[in-house]
């Protein structure tokens, strides 16, 4: 049988959801104006989503330096919303990562992950499997400069979550 709520249940009611609904827009203005300050400060733009799978989470790049025949260096400003993540990949001449703002990961196969800092930087040698990242609760924005002379890319497994929260 169905209950029947007097008027003061019903305006008791109403108030609490009205509640509820400003406190989750002022969450919502908040968290927006959190990102838009951080994109604010950044160094180069954000740049395009990247919309391949070799990503987990949203990520964003902003090409600097494009390699060609004359210098085979790319430089890619790279922002990752927080718990954005790389697949394990490598790179046949190597990559330099250069931290410009907020908290990330950095880890090679076989070793223990890296916390990574605004000011830090990375070396990843020719050919070792690593991944990078943010951590679960901050952005990270990283330059990464990556030789192209010994050939692209190699994308491997997605990092598992076991892994990233390891």
């Amino acid at each position: 049988m169905a209950k029947i709520y007097s008027r003061t249940d019903l305006a008791i009611i109403s108030i609490v959801v009205i509640m509820i609904t400003i406190s989750s827009c002022r969450d919502a203005e908040e968290q927006k104006s959190n990102v838009d300050a951080i994109h604010q400060k950044l160094i180069f733009a954000k740049g395009e989503k990247i919309t391949n799978n070799n990503f987990t989470g949203n990520a964003y790049l902003q090409m600097l330096i494009n390699a060609d025949s004359l210098n085979q260096t790319s430089v890619g400003n790279v922002t990752f919303e927080p718990g954005a993540r790389t697949k394990w990949h490598l790179h046949p001449a190597g990559q330099i990562l250069l931290v410009t703002d907020g908290v990330g990961y950095y880890q090679e196969k076989g070793k223990l992950k890296k916390i990574l800092r605004k000011g830090d930087s990375v070396k990843c040698p020719p050919n070792t499997e690593h991944w990078h990242g943010a951590s679960p609760d901050t952005f990270f924005v990283q330059l990464a400069i990556t030789g192209r002379e010994k050939g692209e890319t190699v994308w491997l497994n997605a990092v598992s979550d076991e892994e990233y929260l390891k």
